[in-house]
């Protein structure tokens, strides 16, 4: 009998693993299902990236093996676009990397830095790449809680000296998933200087830096002196652009950093399609205009959401970003059974907190992937879910 390797059985369950085959079985039964599950976006990808893709598939040049190297067009529109954004200048070929989506650039980089025995900071609730890349390198994750009392921040300054010394890579994702938090700048200060002082290589998701509401302006971690030495940032055309199966992302950092993580995906992948990453250049040079109308109706969702929540029984603050709602529930109500309750009998979809971890326990997590008006409709199924795990058992369909 085949027998599986200790880092596997140590996964924890994937949290949207089970949601496809679920929806179907409900879809097929004749429910209405309003899904909140997946960051998903309903929009449609930009007219131009879908032309420019389009052209590139008649190009057979680009149906070619890209490797790590990509198309060098790509590479530079995405140069051009952090200084635009951050005004922070990279060379587009060793300072820059082509990701297959940033989550394989995230679940890779810990193979360029961990040994056996090393520590791995990973927040909790986060998103599962995180512990994941961690536990295949083989790395000792180090679950870092992200409290509401510290405005769901991880605090390396609150973790032990001897774990900080062990560790060679923490994660921090701001603006966050789940929670919508964002990072102040002196926040990004003492986590710099911490990972500078102990050696540690900062893994900094900023997939959710373009969908900010009321004036936020996320920043780029390299706008916090003494980033570079230490920091890798990942970006996304995923959410922003609505591009989320074009699995298109990049890397930037000092060029050691950018080696290194080249080198593991030397081995592993030969880079995003070439055709995609064509569409992405364009994109990422038509970013202010095709992100804003983006950004405008997440802000409409966000406002519609958080006032039918309200509505209905919820506690819920307004997020100055992200495309998510982190809403806790009241003490001692399970976040899997309102989930259960709110699919099984309200066909909504969403995702409890326990499903990002023990320290998510207390919230569920929307995502803001249906228009307006379906917004409203689910809060109220949601409301009358939470009625009901009041009340009882969860009742569940064959």
């Amino acid at each position: 009998m085949i027998s599986f390797s200790q880092r596997l059985q140590r996964l924890p369950g994937y949290p949207l693993a089970e949601i496809p085959a679920i929806k179907r079985r409900l879809l097929e039964a004749g429910v209405d299902v309003i899904d909140l599950g997946a960051g998903d976006n309903d929009t449609p990808p930009p007219s131009i990236a879908v032309d420019s893709m389009t052209a590139a598939l008649r190009n057979p040049a680009l149906s070619k093996y890209g490797f790590q190297q990509g198309l060098p067009e790509f590479r530079q529109a995405a140069a051009r676009w952090i200084e635009r954004r951050f005004g922070q200048r990279f060379d587009p070929f060793t300072e820059i990397l082509p990701l297959i989506g940033s989550k394989e650039g995230l679940s890779h980089l810990p193979h360029a830095v961990i040994d056996p025995g090393d520590v791995a900071i990973v927040p909790e609730p986060g998103y599962q790449a995180y512990l994941g890349g961690a536990l295949l390198a083989g790395a000792e994750p180090y679950v870092a809680p992200l409290r509401p009392e510290n405005d769901f921040l991880l605090r390396l300054d609150q973790i032990p000296a001897d774990v900080l010394r062990r560790a060679k890579i923490a994660f921090v994702n701001y603006p966050n998933n789940p929670t919508a938090a964002i990072a102040p700048a002196a926040y990004l200060e003492r986590t710099v200087a911490i990972c500078r002082t102990y050696g540690i290589l900062l893994a900094y998701d900023n997939a959710y830096c373009e969908l900010t509401f009321d004036q936020y302006r996320a920043p780029s971690i390299f706008e916090t002196a003494g980033a570079r030495d230490i920091a890798i940032e990942f970006f996304s055309l995923s959410k922003s652009y609505s591009m989320t199966g074009w699995r298109l992302g990049f890397a930037a950092g000092r060029p050691e950093l950018i080696a290194a993580l080249t080198r593991v995906k030397s081995y592993v992948d030969t880079g995003p399609f070439l055709a995609v990453q064509q569409a992405g250049a364009l994109a990422l040079d038509h970013s202010e205009e095709l992100v804003a109308p983006i950004r405008s109706e997440l802000q409409r969702r966000r406002d519609a959401a958080v006032t039918a929540l309200q509505a209905s029984g919820f506690t819920v603050d307004s997020p100055q970003a992200a495309m998510y709602l982190w809403v806790p529930l009241p003490p001692g109500t399970p976040s899997a059974v309102l989930a259960r309750h709110a699919l099984e009998e309200g066909g909504v979809i969403v995702l409890p907190g326990s499903a990002f971890g023990p320290a998510g326990e207390g919230f569920f997590r929307i995502a803001l992937t249906v228009g307006v008006d379906r917004l409203r409709v689910a809060a109220e199924r949601l409301g009358g879910a939470l009625e009901r795990v009041r009340r009882g058992p969860v009742a569940t369909t064959a």
